[in-house]
This record gives C-alpha cells, structure tokens and sequence, in this order.
C-alpha cells in the first residue's frame, strides 16, 4: 500500500541513487563540454549532451518521488502513484531528443565538415573520458545494489530506479564508444571513426528512449496487474464457497505498488441481500489482506434473487479492507 514506512524507506534509497546519479552527471557534463571545445571532438560533444539530457532526467525522477506518494483527495481518488510514470516518460522524450538528436548531430556535421584535432586535445578527450567511466560506473554500481537490495527483477518495476540503471548503463556504454572513436581518430587521422561513434552512441540513446518511453505509456494507459498477482486475485476469489462464478476480472496499476481490482462475480443461489453485504465485506477484507497491492477493490455482485444488493455500500465496492 502507498505511504508505508517500507515503501517511504525504499523511496529514500532511491533519492538518493538519483541524486549520485545527478551529482555525477552535472559534473562530467561540464568536463565533456569543455573538454569536447577545447578539443573540437563531435564524439566528447555528443557525450556532453548525453549527460545533460540525464542530468534534466535526474530533476524529472526526484519530481517523480516526491509527487507520486501524495494522499488521494477528491480530484485525484485513486491517488497520485501514476505520477511516476509521466515523469519517467518525460525522461525518456529528453534522452531522445537532447541525448539522441544532438549526437546524430554532431556525427553527420562531423562527416560533411571534418573536425581537426590536435594531440593535447586527443589527450585531454580521452583523460575526460576515463574520468566520466569511473563516476559513471560508480552510479551504474549503487544503482545495480539498490536493485539486488529490492528484489533483482522485482526492484526493476519501479521507473525511476530503472531509468536511472538505463541511463548509467548507456552512458558506459557511450563513454566506450566515444573513446573508441577518438582513439581510432587519432591513430588514423580519419574523422569518420570519430564521426561513427557519435551516431552510434545517437542509436544507443533512441533505442534506450524508446524502450522507457514504451513502458511509461503503457503504465500511464492503464496497464493490468502482473499475471501471477492477478492470478493469486482469481484464484482466491473462486476460492469463496459463495462464489459460484468469476464471470470477469480487471486490474489496472495505480501506482508503483497499487492495484485497482474490479470483479464481477454471480452468488450461489439462496443467499439474502444481507448475507450478500457480508460475503462482500469478507471477500475484500481477505483480498486486501492476501494482495497487499489491491488498493481499490469492486466486486459487481450478481446474484439473481438479491437484486438490491447492487445497490448496497457494500457490493458497489469500497476501499479495501473497509
């Protein structure tokens, strides 16, 4: 459920993830901008953007934190939980357009114009570079532990851990590349190496962008529970000696960890609307209690001889465990 101490701690943990991600970031931009002048490198420029495109990116998922755990109101009843899934896609709409673009930039303005570099500035490119390996692979490593910290697969659902895992990872990645093209310019005196590697490290940045951006839209679209949650749902509901059927069941994610349920069930005949109320009350009660997620619980009862029992509290569906 949101706004437990486990999940506030778990939101902590990842503050601060981002935040080294955001103090690491912030600094190698600045060294691959100046290095990337001084040394009039496509390859270090189009570095440089990648890493003021995670930086933004990094603001966009401390925003994502903060407003996504607000209590639901009247405007907003099932809460605030989808925030953070707007703001991972607005990360991904900057990787793609200020990492992404910039660098297929660079790489064709390299290839139709020829950049000329001197050794001081291959020098001080590829000691930037090292630099940025490190902090970045410091960030990828604390992002990696925070992940293992919360479950391996399952500490990935949550998108700001994961963007921030995409985003040091690719930035590796790009920073290998980089070095790579620089390394291969200098030894050939040949541009395209270095021209080759800014519009490879483009690609990386779009597919990764493409990628978030896929998953944000479909959790902002209303994506249903995971398979084996929705089953444990099912199962259990089929499980009420009551229960003669389960003639539907939708879930949606509300949130990181919260789950709308909606069933429609048809009764075993016999049962008055009194009766009814009280095998619904239960049946939630007992699903909130073996689903934590299931923050928003409906069930549509269907029962033939109680035709007012649709219209009571308990059978329209209130919050779980009411």
């Amino acid at each position: 459920m949101s706004g437990t101490s486990s999940d506030n701690k778990t939101d902590r943990r990842t503050r601060v993830t981002v935040l080294v991600a955001l103090a690491a970031n912030l600094l190698i931009a600045v060294a691959k901008a100046v290095g990337g002048l001084l040394a009039g490198s496509p390859a270090l420029l189009s570095e440089a953007a990648h890493s003021v495109a995670d930086s933004l990116n990094e603001v966009f998922l401390l925003a994502a934190l903060r407003r996504s755990r607000r209590p639901a109101d009247t405007r907003h009843p099932f809460g605030y939980g989808k925030e953070r899934f707007f703001w991972s896609l607005l990360a991904a709409v900057g990787i793609f357009v200020m990492g992404g673009c910039f660098s297929f930039f660079q790489g064709v303005e390299a290839l139709r114009n020829g950049a000329d570099e001197k050794l001081s500035g291959y020098v001080a490119g590829l000691i930037v570079l090292g630099v940025a390996f490190v902090a970045e692979g410091a960030s990828l490593l604390r992002a990696l532990h925070q992940v293992r910290q919360q479950g391996g697969r399952s500490g990935m659902r949550d998108p700001a851990l994961r963007t921030v895992v995409a985003e040091d990872g690719t930035a590796v990645l790009g920073v290998t590349l980089a070095a790579a093209g620089m390394a291969l310019h200098m030894v050939t005196g040949q541009v395209v190496w270095e021209a080759s590697a800014s519009l490879a490290i483009g690609v990386l940045l779009v597919f990764v962008a493409y990628q978030l951006g896929s998953e944000a839209r479909d959790q902002l679209i209303g994506e249903s529970a995971a398979p084996e949650t929705a089953a444990r749902i099912r199962a259990l509901l089929e499980a009420q000696p009551e229960i003669d059927s389960v003639e539907a069941l939708f879930t949606m994610k509300t949130g990181l960890d919260t789950v709308l349920v909606a069933a429609r069930i048809d009764l075993i005949p016999g049962l008055d609307s009194e009766r009814v109320e009280e095998v619904a009350v239960r049946i939630k009660r007992s699903l909130a209690s073996t689903v934590p997620e299931a923050d928003q619980i409906f069930l549509d009862i269907t029962d033939r001889p109680a035709q007012e029992a649709l219209e009571s509290p308990a059978a329209t569906g209130e919050r779980g465990g009411a």
